[in-house]
C-alpha cells in the first residue's frame, strides 16, 4: 500500500468491505467448490434468492465473481482465484491468534 493514492486506497477499503460480510465469504467459499446458480447458492445457505443475488451483484462488481449466463439461468463462478490465498492468509492468522489465546488461558488456569 505504500505510496497509493487516495483514490487507490478507497479502491481497496471497498474490496475488503466487499469481504467483510459473512454471507459473501460463505457464497465464496460454495463458488471454490464448483461454478452455481443463484437458485443453487440460495438453497446452499438458505438465503432468499434475492438476498444471494443482491450479494453477488456486489462481488461482481469488486471482480470476485463472474456472471455468465446459461439459457435462463445466471452462473456464478469465481473470477479471481488469488481471493482463495488471502482468505486462507487471514484465516490462518486468525486460527494461529485463537491457539496462543488458549495457550495462555491453560497456563493460567483458565477455561
Amino acid at each position: 500500500m505504500k505510496g497509493l493514492p487516495d483514490d487507490a486506497l478507497v479502491q481497496v477499503a471497498a474490496y475488503f468491505q466487499a469481504l467483510a460480510e459473512p454471507t459473501r465469504l460463505r457464497l465464496l467459499n460454495l463458488l471454490r467448490e464448483q461454478e452455481r446458480s443463484v437458485g443453487e447458492l440460495a438453497s446452499l445457505t438458505g438465503f432468499s434468492a434475492a438476498n444471494v443475488s443482491r450479494h453477488l451483484t456486489l462481488l461482481t462488481q469488486h471482480g470476485l465473481v463472474r456472471r455468465q449466463a446459461r439459457g435462463n439461468s445466471a452462473i456464478y463462478q469465481i473470477a479471481d482465484p488469488s481471493i482463495y490465498a488471502l482468505c486462507d492468509l487471514v484465516c490462518g492468522n486468525i486460527a494461529r491468534r485463537l491457539d496462543r489465546l488458549a495457550e495462555e488461558r491453560a497456563v493460567f488456569g483458565g477455561s
